[in-house]
């Protein structure tokens, strides 16, 4: 099992402090698909990502659901809604078998006087603030072909660890978009696939298409 140390946002603490966040912490066990939380649900827990993965994601009216995020472990989850005390903004779920610490939100306030780790919060505070930016950004902004070259561009393993079905998901698109966009990327020679594997020959291609929101028509 990993240890609070592993996570950024507790490596400033000593051992003793880590000792003590240790043993408050309730570990439980997940299999794949199982919820954490739903999004509009409360917790007195900060949520700790001990093995697995877990994804977030968003309902609309229609039942459909909107991918946030994917979390690996070691991690923290939802901790801006930890920290505020507000409802969870998303819905959390396992996407293998996993495992997941809660720590009383009244163990870690103790600790917010140290500087140390006010300081390692607030940065980590600022990396989700700017994660969820990012992620309204490419869902207002990004078209679905300019969505698929920044994912080949920046996180190309997905292509040989998911599914089509898996990434379209992560996407926010059907799985024949991401099938018919991949041709078209695979026939003006921007990249090729093999076995699962993506081979990318025109990077610069590639950042135009996100420039540009579109695939150039020859």
């Amino acid at each position: 099992m990993r240890k609070l140390k592993e996570i950024s946002l507790f490596s400033t603490l000593d051992e003793e402090a880590l000792d003590t966040l240790q043993s408050d912490m309730i570990v439980h066990h997940y299999k794949q698909n199982s919820i954490v939380f739903f999004e509009g649900d409360r917790s007195i827990y900060l949520h700790i990502l001990l093995e697995g993965e877990v994804k977030l994601y968003k309902t609309s009216p229609k039942g459909t659901q909107i991918h946030m995020h994917n979390f690996i472990a070691p991690n923290v989850i939802a901790l801006f809604a930890a920290i505020e005390e507000i409802p969870f903004p998303a819905t959390c779920e396992f996407v293998h078998d996993g495992m997941l610490g809660l720590i009383p939100l009244e163990k870690i306030q103790l600790y917010r006087q140290n500087v140390n780790f006010s300081i390692s919060l607030s940065s980590a505070l600022s990396k989700r603030m700017k994660m969820l930016s990012n992620v309204f950004h490419k869902e207002t902004i990004f078209t679905s072909e300019a969505k698929i070259a920044d994912m080949l561009l920046h996180n190309t393993s997905v292509f040989s660890c998911c599914k089509n079905n898996e990434i379209a998901s992560i996407l926010n698109m059907t799985p024949e978009t991401l099938s018919r966009i991949l041709s078209k990327l695979k026939k003006k020679k921007l990249i090729s696939i093999k076995k699962h594997v993506v081979t990318l020959h025109n990077k610069i291609a590639l950042q135009k298409v996100i420039e540009t929101n579109a695939i150039e028509i020859e």
